[in-house]
């Protein structure tokens, strides 16, 4: 087995999804032949098909500067794509999917329009990457880049694996820790990275710490194990585990594993099967991505499964309705139509009350966003203050000048901003789920009123199906720090300053940076507020969007169904045995089908456990 097939192998095992694909295809070729009036189940059940076909698993490498996640990352391609530089990276996540072609697309924070990059060189690739994601070629991300995202060929990432790289925590700019946990409820799973030189630091203890209740998987990778024998490896692991047990909180049984991605790398890049297995990666990728694979397949597969069978059900409700209307008096039918139609209208009536009272919820929200944005006006102005108080007060203050205290600013403010916009986000995402619950559970009555209804009508069962969440928040950095302003003074004030007493000099400068702390304030608080506004607006546009196409599509289910079986037999004049039997042989085929997809899938009850954030392999 050469080197590509071990890792093609390692990637691509398909597990079984216990037959879903085949149970969806079958109800859509059961559905399809029946008329327009089932092509809306058909579609939503083909999404629930594109879904399974298309999951995604992110896989996120996480580390102090320098342990080697670029290093790691390059070895897991087969070739150096992302740079590796003595400096620190960019707050700015690198996301690397599958793609045909290597090529990059750098999305900035701002309207900008991507900017691409496609080569069939590697070494131009890094090149690339390095203006965008290296602090030497974007100093304090100056260029605004919001996210960059690779495509690569490599077998790894062909079953739907998204390898993402992530700011260095520990490095001298403070805040990539922070944007590094604020992106991490985004992974299903991370490889943390130590290293043998130096042994695990406080501040990567700290972050663990933090980490594992974000992340549903962790793993440890020992990188440079290449540096000790075997011996003082076995030694140096013993110590990392034993220090994970006593001041991690893991498990005596957490797997480390010993990787030298840097020989890996070379491996990989001299086809070497033998020194590839040698550098411990093979293991890491089989023993690890094939296990995640299996789990996030799992879960994936019973949380399909059971929007499936809801979907299939109301397909097997439409279809009863129509055997029994094609089976009744068409006297008799037409009086339950009309019946069914006046309970419709108050059903109707009942969602523009639902409406209104929607819409005065958004206003009540709206009102506590505009609250806890004051409540961090205040709070920011305090810490601010604090900062130049901090500096005025030390043993230099004598030297102390306006750019000092602005570069003090500058680097407290994305630590301090980002921090706050994960607790409001936080926050407001819980007080928001609150709020809609009782809108949702509104919503579904009036949903299953409508089922009920027609069953209670036309004597045929029903089954409601399950609601899903409304709300979600992208935390990406918001903050902004740097962009100041000098006084109108036609004399620079720092020029005039030079000539004034020290007394008088600090408080001129004092002055000015109050003004400039104020506008700062304002900026990155209404940043903030603006990005939970938009998604909360988009989330109840998209909540009151949802419900009314649920209920439009109801109704339609049961009605058109109906309806459809009415027209029949006012136009066609005959028997319509032979009609029915065939909808009731699709409808014992579709209740077969939904049965066995509310099975419970192998795994999925280990994934929602091990999501709790126990972290250990």
């Amino acid at each position: 087995m050469t080197t590509e097939t071990t890792f093609a192998y390692s990637a691509g095992t398909r597990y079984s999804d216990n037959g879903l694909h085949e149970r969806l295809s079958s109800a859509i070729e059961c559905l399809r032949p029946l008329g327009p009036q089932f092509a809306p189940v058909v579609a939503a059940i083909d999404q629930l098909l594109r879904r399974l076909a298309e999951g995604r698993f992110h896989l996120a490498v996480l580390g102090q500067f320098k342990r080697g996640k670029s290093t790691l990352l390059n070895a897991l391609l087969g070739e150096p794509v992302l740079p590796t530089a003595v400096v620190p990276v960019t707050a700015i996540p690198t996301f690397i999917r599958s793609g045909r072609t290597l090529r990059a697309e750098v999305a900035y924070n701002d309207h900008r329009p991507l900017t691409v990059f496609a080569t069939g060189q590697v070494d131009e690739m890094a090149q690339f990457l390095s203006r965008f994601v290296t602090e030497k070629g974007n100093p304090k991300n100056h260029l605004g880049v919001s996210q960059v995202e690779i495509a690569h060929p490599s077998p790894i990432l062909k079953q739907g694996l998204v390898l993402i790289d992530t700011p260095g925590i520990g490095s001298t700019f403070r805040h990539n820790t922070e944007a590094t946990l604020n992106f991490l409820s985004q992974c299903d799973a991370a490889l943390f990275l130590v290293s043998t030189d130096p042994p695990i630091t406080e501040t990567e203890l700290e972050f663990l710490k933090r980490v594992r209740s974000k992340v549903p998987r962790l793993f440890f990778i020992m990188n440079k194990a290449d540096y000790l024998d075997a011996r003082d490896r076995e030694t140096a692991v013993q110590f990392l585990r034993t220090t994970l047990v006593e001041q991690g909180g893991y498990d005596e049984g957490v797997k480390i594993f010993c990787v030298s991605a840097l020989e890996a790398l070379r491996a990989r890049q001299q086809n070497n099967e033998s020194a590839l297995i040698k550098s411990g990666l093979v293991e890491v990728q089989q023993h690890l991505l094939d296990f995640l694979f299996r789990e996030k397949s799992a879960a994936l597969s019973a949380a399909i499964s059971l929007k499936g069978a809801d979907r299939v059900d109301e397909a097997a409700m439409q279809l009863r309705l129509s055997i029994r209307s094609l089976q009744m008096p068409i006297e008799d039918l037409e009086a339950r139509l009309a019946q069914f139609d006046r309970r419709l209208e108050d059903i109707r009536h009942e969602r523009m009350i639902a409406a209104d009272l929607l819409a005065g919820e958004r206003k009540r929200l709206h009102e506590l966003l505009e609250g806890l944005s004051g409540h961090l006006r205040q709070k920011s102005d305090v810490f601010l203050q604090k900062v130049v108080q901090d500096a005025l007060a030390g043993p230099d203050a004598g030297q102390i000048t306006e750019s000092t205290l602005q570069d003090a600013l500058a680097a407290a403010i994305p630590d301090f901003f980002d921090c706050e916009q994960a607790e409001m986000t936080s926050l407001f995402s819980r007080r928001v789920g609150e709020s809609l619950r009782p809108h949702q559970d509104r919503a579904d009555a009036l949903i299953e009123s409508v089922r009920k209804t027609a069953a209670e009508l036309f004597d045929v069962p029903y089954h409601a199906p399950e609601s899903a969440g409304a709300f979600e928040v992208t935390r990406d950095p918001y903050w902004v720090s740097g962009n100041w302003t000098d006084s109108l003074s036609s004399i620079p004030p720092r020029v005039l300053d030079r000539f004034l007493p020290l007394r008088t000099r600090l408080s001129r400068i004092k002055h000015r940076i109050q003004e400039q702390t104020d506008m700062l304030v304002v900026r990155n608080v209404e940043n903030l507020r603006w990005s939970v506004y938009l998604s909360l607006d988009e989330a109840l546009s998209r909540f009151g969007a949802s419900l009314d196409e649920r209920l439009t599509d109801t109704i339609n289910a049961t009605h058109g169904a109906i309806a459809a079986a009415l027209a029949e037999r006012r136009q066609v004049q005959q028997d319509v045995t032979d009609d029915i039997n065939g909808l009731q042989i699709c409808e014992a085929q579709l209740v077969k089908v939904a049965a066995e997809m509310r099975a419970v899938h192998p795994g999925a009850e280990s994934w929602a456990a091990d999501s709790s954030g126990q972290g250990s392999a």
